[in-house]
């Protein structure tokens, strides 16, 4: 009933950018944190950078001074600007977000399919 679709991963040289979108859909009563998670080849999955409804953001270290979260409430879409990207960024990008789809029901985690990015020499 609620679903998260990512688009706009793809191939890129270092020194790059791509912007990542991750739009929400279905019974959706609120959206409290949005985020964007990485899982690189043989590594644990970990969180990039999150975004509160009143817009307050977090970031990974690695990733502060090059990529930018942001989202639009009214589209129940989250995005994820990256600048600057290096090798090591390469990896299945997957946005989730925190979700009511009533007044009266719980928090969920719902999670995208992910998009893989890619970043070459």
């Amino acid at each position: 009933q609620v679903q998260l679709v990512e688009s706009g991963g793809g191939l890129v040289q270092a020194g790059g950018s791509l912007r990542l979108s991750c739009a929400a859909s279905g019974r959706i009563f609120s959206i409290n944190v949005m985020g964007w998670y990485r899982q690189a080849p043989g590594k644990q999955r970990e969180l990039v950078a999150a975004i509160t409804s009143g817009a307050t953001t977090n970031y990974a270290d690695s990733v502060k001074g090059r990529f930018t979260i942001s989202r639009d409430n009214a589209k129940n879409t989250a995005y994820l600007r990256m600048n600057s990207l290096k090798p090591e960024d390469t990896a299945v990008y997957f946005c989730t977000a925190e979700i009511k789809m009533a007044a009266w029901s719980t928090v969920r985690d719902y999670w995208g399919q992910g998009t893989q990015v890619t970043v070459s020499w």
